[in-house]
């Protein structure tokens, strides 16, 4: 957070906050301003505010084209906590800070003094240097500086979203992997009509994986997409979550 510096200074960091976004603003003015907060600006819009309201909605707009074409299974209810968490504070705030730009915040004299800043700067600041980015240099560089790191955050919020939906996460893995959409099969059914119990096996091209029992179908499938991820869990190409042992139910009826 910065407060009280000289012209040559304040050229000095905003040199700084260019090489840490890999952007070049051809306004300086107009990135001193996504930088400075209401408590170090002369009025209202001399801060970072209307450049905050509609980074806000460009960022919404990029993650839910990129969510689209990210995820083309994911149902919208999906898609939605995905960007959700995508675009929320938390994360704003934690991507200023591994770029580096918590130093750059123009704060008023006040804020200086406090030993650490409120998040909900960090994440208006980000969402300033958004729109700042597309009106210096339009929609390109912007999704340049972007998409790489919206790529991640969503397939980190896709592992959240999805922690416990295994066929929705091997979905997911073999779309990425093996361009094939896996497929389940019914091997066999056993018990009276008030209680059966299904085998289901998960199918990635070739490849049949280990069946797994369950009340119902759907249950079983899900077991099976289980089975299936654990025997591809160290694949180093596509991170999957470590799929805890405590969930699975011996394959014996």
């Amino acid at each position: 957070m910065i407060y009280d510096l000289n012209p040559a200074e304040i050229d000095q960091l905003l040199e700084a906050c260019q090489k840490s976004l890999g952007y070049h603003f051809t306004d300086a003015k107009l990135l001193k301003r996504c930088l400075t907060h209401t408590s170090a600006a002369k009025t209202r819009t001399d801060s970072n505010e209307r450049l905050e309201f509609l980074g806000d909605a460009i960022l919404g707009s990029i993650v839910c084209e990129q969510l689209f074409h990210q995820f083309p299974n994911s149902a919208e209810g999906e898609l939605t906590r995905i960007k959700s968490a995508v675009v929320s504070r938390n994360t704003c705030t934690r991507l200023a800070r591994e770029k580096g730009l918590d130093q750059f915040l123009f704060v008023g004299k006040g804020l200086a003094m406090t030993e650490s800043l409120p998040e909900s700067l960090l994440a208006g600041m980000f969402e300033a240097l958004i729109a700042g980015i597309y009106l210096d240099g339009g929609i390109d560089p912007l999704h340049l500086f972007l998409d790489p790191l919206i790529e991640r955050e969503s397939e980190t919020a896709s592992l959240s979203v999805h922690s416990f939906n295994y066929k929705s996460l091997l979905q997911q893995y073999s779309q990425k992997k093996f361009a094939e959409t896996p497929i389940y099969e019914l091997l066999d059914e056993k018990g009276p009509d008030h209680s059966k119990f299904f085998q289901v096996t998960a199918i990635i091209g070739d490849h049949n994986y280990e069946p797994a029992w369950g009340s119902t179908k759907k249950e079983a499938e899900q077991r099976a997409a289980f089975n299936a991820l654990r025997v591809n869990e160290e694949d180093k190409e596509w991170e999957l979550p470590a799929v805890p042992d405590s969930t699975v139910i011996p394959d014996t009826i």
